[in-house]
């Protein structure tokens, strides 16, 4: 498939990449596949739910990144992928796939998504939707608590155990590879329409 151009979105977590991703997929709509990082964690089926509740979701090793990196190279030669899901309320990856079929705009987003030097040269486009950090910890409680199944504590002990170091050694530093930085992400118009802009320009190859 020709003029395929794949798309970056990273950010802490609760930044706004989700929303942001959204807008820039209901205005391409058909002409765009998207891909959340977070499927892309590493399978634990030889781990129990407590074991697998203990691992560090947030450090680069946590994810499959050859798969990944397979995925994305299928997609830029026009063919269609197997992408694995994750479910958050058993901490692993499920027994479903969706299949992903090539378009022309390919989205990825994630917290880590700039951080491998392998998966960030994929990128045509690499964004970073940079938020403060009071505000993606209320987000992240309220998203865990209610539509995770977490508890309060469980989202409090991960945030300070290992969200937050891990947004400091790693998501915070990548940003300084992005093409463009943005605040508050999928709230900030005036950013959106000049990536939308962006995006359709190389489409259409003006």
């Amino acid at each position: 498939m020709d003029n395929i151009i794949i798309i970056g979105i990273a950010g802490g977590s609760g930044s706004g990449k989700t929303t942001l991703a959204r807008n820039i997929a209901a205005h391409f709509g058909d002409r765009i596949c998207v891909l959340r990082h977070d499927d892309y964690y590493k399978a634990h089926d030889e781990l129990t739910f407590e074991e697998r509740n203990r691992l560090n979701y947030d450090h680069p090793d946590a994810f499959d990144t050859p798969l990944l990196l397979r995925h994305l190279d299928e997609l830029k030669a026009g063919r269609a992928i197997d992408c694995p899901v994750y479910d958050y309320t058993i901490h692993n990856r499920s027994k479903q796939t969706v299949r992903v079929e090539p378009k022309p705009i390919i989205l990825i987003e994630g917290i880590l998504i700039l951080a491998n030097p392998e998966v960030a040269s994929r990128l045509d486009m690499k964004l970073y939707v940079d938020t403060d950090a009071d505000v993606r910890i209320i987000r992240r409680i309220v998203r865990d608590t209610k539509k995770r199944g977490r508890s309060l504590d469980s989202v409090i002990n991960q945030y300070l155990g290992t969200v937050k170091p891990m947004h400091e050694a790693f998501v915070e530093p990548s940003k300084r590879s992005a093409d463009i930085i943005i605040p508050e992400g999928g709230k900030n118009p005036v950013a959106y329409g000049m990536i939308i802009d962006r995006m359709e320009k190389h489409l259409t190859g003006k």
